[in-house]
């Protein structure tokens, strides 16, 4: 019983050590400007300031959520077409090399797109994708979010009885019809999940966005959260109401979604 609530007690630790930074910005939000540099600092706010309006309206985020929707909606769609395919494959070609494409396919994930931008620029350059900035963005993450996907629903394939296929060829269904009439329904769950997983990294792109956009109007939210940094003051308030405008609602699809979530990463999403 002790093992128990020594357990639970570490738990409620690590709980509150990770949640105490989004704590910390809301607060904050509701904070002034000579609060939020008090010493001892403050835990909760002694005179709450509601500034969402006026930080919605003076930085026109309506276009900077509707832009990052676009760009992770892009990018959504286009590695769940791509990336669905490649991991139906995976999964069923089984030999000594498949580990060393999964752990290649898998080493992708790991270039930074600091390191990858420059290429990448140049390229986009050469072919007149620059002219079209936000296809860009889009093309340059679903690249960079594609392996993950694949890695992902992979195991999602894997758990998916390969008898269940076999039966559908012999009914006379194609390969191509076993894989959108059986295999895709039952691994529906994980591809949704997955998807989810993908669409909330998109929407906090910001390297791509920042280097190959360069009209206001165009860029995320991410990138439109540089409108409180100036050279020599910095809104605090600003941006941390901002933030929190910013992350609700991923937080938000977290929360709605946190179960699927979970049996989808571990059992393949296969009820």
């Amino acid at each position: 019983m002790m093992k128990k609530y020594g357990l639970l007690a570490v738990a409620l630790c690590l709980s509150g050590i990770y949640l105490f930074p989004l704590y910390w910005m809301y607060i904050t939000a509701l904070k002034t400007g000579t609060e939020i540099f008090a010493n001892p600092p403050t835990f909760w706010p002694e005179n709450p300031q509601w500034a969402v309006a006026e930080v919605w309206t003076r930085l026109k985020m309506d276009v900077y959520l509707r832009n990052s929707l676009l760009i992770a909606s892009g990018v959504t769609v286009i590695v769940a077409i791509c990336g669905t395919g490649c991991a139906y494959v995976l999964a069923r070609i089984r030999n000594r090399w498949m580990d060393v494409v999964l752990f290649t396919v898998l080493m992708m994930q790991v270039l930074p797109s600091s390191l990858m931008i420059t290429p990448i620029f140049v390229a986009f350059n050469q072919v007149g994708l620059n002219e079209v900035p936000r296809t860009a963005v889009i093309l340059a993450q679903a690249a960079k979010v594609l392996p993950l996907y694949i890695v992902l629903c992979r195991a999602t394939f894997v758990q998916v009885p390969r008898e269940l296929e076999e039966a559908a060829l012999v009914d006379g269904n194609s390969r191509i019809g076993a894989f959108l009439s059986i295999m895709v329904p039952l691994a529906r769950n994980g591809i949704l999940v997955t998807s989810v997983l993908i669409f909330l990294q998109s929407f906090g792109e910001y390297v791509y966005s920042r280097s190959l956009i360069t009209q206001r109007a165009l860029q995320p939210a991410t990138v439109g959260l540089q409108s409180f940094m100036g050279p020599n003051t910095s809104d605090w308030s600003g941006v941390m109401t901002y933030s929190a405008i910013y992350v609700t609602p991923v937080l938000i699809i977290f929360v709605l979604l946190q179960r699927q979530i979970v049996s989808g990463l571990t059992s393949g999403a296969l009820k």
